[in-house]
């Protein structure tokens, strides 16, 4: 499901007309977004939490192919921090209970 099919189903469901539909989820995603770059987390409860999330500095292979074959250097990534949604166990057990996968 994209943004426009959520748009298009909400807007089926509540009655009210796709443009204000539009204009709230876009306001919902601007306040999520304004909030973790203060680094507030957003709980909405039965749904999840939005976050951040400190990533560990790390070392990686950069694997290069050439006319000699392969070149592998080692790069270093450093610490850095992103964003992370973390469903409430109500959301995750409702979706393995209508997967049957």
């Amino acid at each position: 499901m994209i943004k426009a099919d959520l748009v298009s189903e909400l807007s089926n469901k509540t009655g009210v007309e796709r443009k204000a539909v539009s204009a709230v989820l876009e306001h919902f995603m601007d306040t999520v977004r304004n909030s973790l770059e203060r680094g507030d987390n957003v709980y909405l409860r039965e749904f999840g939490t939005f976050s951040l999330k400190k990533k560990a500095a790390k070392k990686a292979r950069n694997i290069i192919k050439s006319d000699e074959g392969y070149i592998t250097t080692t790069i270093n990534i450093p610490s850095h921090i992103v964003p992370h949604f973390k469903p409430a166990k109500k959301f995750v057990d409702r979706v393995k209970k209508n997967n049957h996968i």
